[in-house]
This record gives C-alpha cells, structure tokens and sequence, in this order.
C-alpha cells in the first residue's frame, strides 16, 4: 500500500477561492510536466453557487496567466454569461460563450433518418418534417419521437400517419418525465408564475404582462422570478421579458389545466 503526505501550506487554507487555484496550478504543473493537458468539463454551471463559481474563475485566471495546459468547458443555461460576470467581472474576457440551441432542420431530420436508413429502413419527408417542426429541433424530443415511433412502426417505411399516430405516446412521456422533473422543482406560488407566462401563447413574455395577469405588482414578483429563474426553468431573453429554457413547457403547462 503506498502513502502520500500532502504537501503542508498548499490549499488547505479552508477558503476555496484561494485553494482551488493553487490544486489548479499543482495539477496544470504536472499535466505539463508529462507532457500532457488537464481537461475540466462541467455540466449545468448555473447551479454553481456565487462562491464556488468565482474559484473555479479566479482558477481558470491564475492557470491562464501561467500559461499551464489547463482548458475547462462548462455547459449551462443562457444566464451562465451573466452568473460568471456577476461571480467576477473579468470573466466576459476570460471565457468565450458560444451559443448552443435545438438543431436546424437540416441538421435535425439528418439526426433522425441517418440512424434509421442506417438500419435497412426509411422514413418519408412529410413524416421526417413532422417531427422536426413539432419538436423545434430540441435534441431530446426528437430523439424521444422518433425512439417511440420506431418502436411501433413494422416498416419498411416510416410514414406521416405513423408519426401522427405516435405523437401521443411521445407527448405522455415527455409530460410524464421531462417535464414533469422540472416542474416538481417549483413551489406552488411559482408554478402559477409560471403558468400566467405560459397562458398567454409562447414567449417571449413580458415580465408586465405576468404581472397584470396574476394581478400583482412587478416588484412582489421579483424574488419568484429570481428563485425560477436559479432553478433553470426560465430565463430573461431581454430587458422585462421572460422566456421557457426549453421549448414546448407552455403547451405543457397549458395542458395542466387550472
């Protein structure tokens, strides 16, 4: 059995912001060393409280400065921008924030009928654009369909009645898991934030237009649209306007009835 003696005086002083970066520079040194690179990836970085995001950037700073093989790639919601602003003003220069949004039709019905003409079959163009279209190329749900219907269809080829035929069954699942997983996160008083948002049509919504339909004032508001928006469920698209993170939540919620 072998035995490491940590190293006295090298990030132990118990505040992260002054550890982290050390163990970043200890193992960036080795990574270096070797010859090699270190690789961080996070998923869901909105989660991250204030204090831990702001190690992870003045961490990400301090390797940078030293020139160490160090890369982190960080996924998240579209407030990640502004939580890391927030967390250290120097980060808007320090990260870059490429967007990554559903698929364009052209790259969503090639996720779709690739994998089935790979395995002998096919599937017709209204069918294929049906799923594109309902699912607004969001990656999950068009794997979810189009998993659900190729389990229900004998073949050889997928058709528009098939797919039509199947929505249902897909629509059931997604309420029964994707949808409902996020929407057991929220408190009664913000699910009925959020389903004012939802019962005006699709968003962008404007934070006035929520607060006239519940009746309330934009400032009573404030700490439910803080406290959703921390959840993941939705995010400011502009100054006063709210929208869902994922698309179809407002036909899910309307479909909640009262």
């Amino acid at each position: 059995m072998a035995s490491i003696d940590p190293e006295p005086g090298l990030a132990d002083s118990g505040d992260l912001e002054f550890d982290l970066p050390d163990l970043f520079v200890a193992i960036g040194e080795a990574a270096q060393a070797a010859g090699k690179g270190w690789l961080l990836l996070i998923d869901e970085v909105q989660y991250l409280s204030e204090k831990d995001l702001s190690a992870l950037i003045v961490s990400m700073h301090r390797v940078s400065q030293s020139g160490l093989p160090v890369l982190f790639v960080g996924a998240g919601l579209p407030q990640v921008a502004r939580l890391a602003g927030d967390a250290k003003s120097y980060a808007e220069r320090l990260f870059s924030y490429p967007p990554v949004g559903a698929l364009d039709e052209v790259s969503a019905g090639r996720a779709v009928r690739r994998p089935i003409e790979e395995e002998g079959a096919a599937i017709a163009d209204s069918a294929l654009n049906e799923i594109v279209v309902r699912t607004q190329g969001y990656p999950f749900f068009l794997q979810e369909w189009a998993s659900i219907t190729w389990n229900n269809v004998e073949g050889p080829e997928i058709t528009l009645s098939d797919v039509q035929q199947t929505y249902k069954e897909a629509i059931v699942t997604l309420d029964e898991g994707f949808f409902k997983v996020r929407i057991d996160r929220l408190t009664k008083a913000e699910v009925q934030f959020v389903k004012a948002m939802a019962a005006s049509g699709d968003g962008p919504y404007p934070m006035a237009d929520i607060a006239a339909a519940m009746g309330r004032t934009l400032s009573s508001l404030g700490p439910a649209r803080a406290s959703i928006i921390k959840k993941g469920m939705i995010y400011s698209t502009d100054h006063g306007y709210l929208d869902f993170t994922v698309p179809l939540f407002a036909e899910f919620m309307r479909r909640q009835g009262s």
